[in-house]
Order: C-alpha cells, then sequence, then structure tokens
C-alpha cells in the first residue's frame, strides 16, 4: 500500500515537474522576445534623436513605409520602451516564482526517492522510449 501511495506520490511530482519546466521555457522565451523588442525600441529611438526636426521620416508597415512625423514616431518608440520594461518585470516576477516552484518539486522528488529506496530503484531500470 505504501509502495503504491508513492509510486502516485511520484507520477504527481513528475507530473508537476514537466509543467512547471513548460512554463519556464515558455516564460523565458517571451523575456528573451521582449529584452530585444526592447532594444530595438531603444536602439532606433536613439538614432532617430541625433536626426533633425525637419527630416522626413517614415514608418515600416509591412511592406510599405508611411510618412510620419518624427515626434509621432519618438512617442510611439517611447510607449514600446516602457511596454517592454514593464511586460520584462512581469515576466522576470514569474520566471523567479516558476523557479522556486521548480526547486520545491525538485527537494519533494529527492525526499519521496531518498525515503523509498524501492522506488528509486524502479525507476532506475525502467528504459526511456
Amino acid at each position: 500500500m505504501a509502495d503504491e501511495s508513492n509510486r502516485t506520490a511520484f507520477l504527481e511530482l513528475q507530473g508537476r515537474m514537466i509543467d512547471i519546466s513548460a512554463k519556464l521555457k515558455q516564460v523565458q522565451n517571451q523575456l528573451r522576445g521582449k529584452e530585444g523588442e526592447k532594444k530595438r525600441a531603444f536602439l532606433t529611438l536613439e538614432e532617430l534623436r541625433q536626426v533633425s526636426d525637419d527630416t522626413n521620416t517614415y514608418k515600416s508597415i509591412g511592406r510599405t513605409f508611411v510618412l510620419e512625423p518624427k515626434s509621432f514616431l519618438m512617442n510611439e518608440l517611447q510607449g514600446k520602451l516602457q511596454d517592454s520594461e514593464t511586460a520584462i518585470a512581469s515576466l522576470t516576477t514569474s520566471r523567479d516564482y516558476l523557479e522556486k516552484q521548480r526547486a520545491e518539486v525538485e527537494t519533494n522528488l529527492r525526499e519521496l526517492l531518498s525515503q523509498d529506496p524501492g522506488l528509486a530503484r524502479q525507476i532506475m531500470s525502467m528504459t526511456v522510449m
């Protein structure tokens, strides 16, 4: 009976570990994307600051370029920069939370396997397909 309950607990922890790892990977990918978006907005904003106010500036929309005032483009880029910073802060918090959850599940798995050496041997003898 105890062996079956340990096996059930292991399978549950294994499922949680897989779920948390997938979510963590997704958050890390989103974080990388937002950091790239922030960097592009920052670099474009820096280049626009060097351009005189009377210079024609164009915004890319798909394969088309539309003439826009410099002030409009700068405001839009500053908004993107702020949005990216907010998203990065939120995603960093999520990443930290998921990493703590993963560490907790790892600790629980280690404890479970150290309490039941038979289960650990049984898991080690399984083959991965």
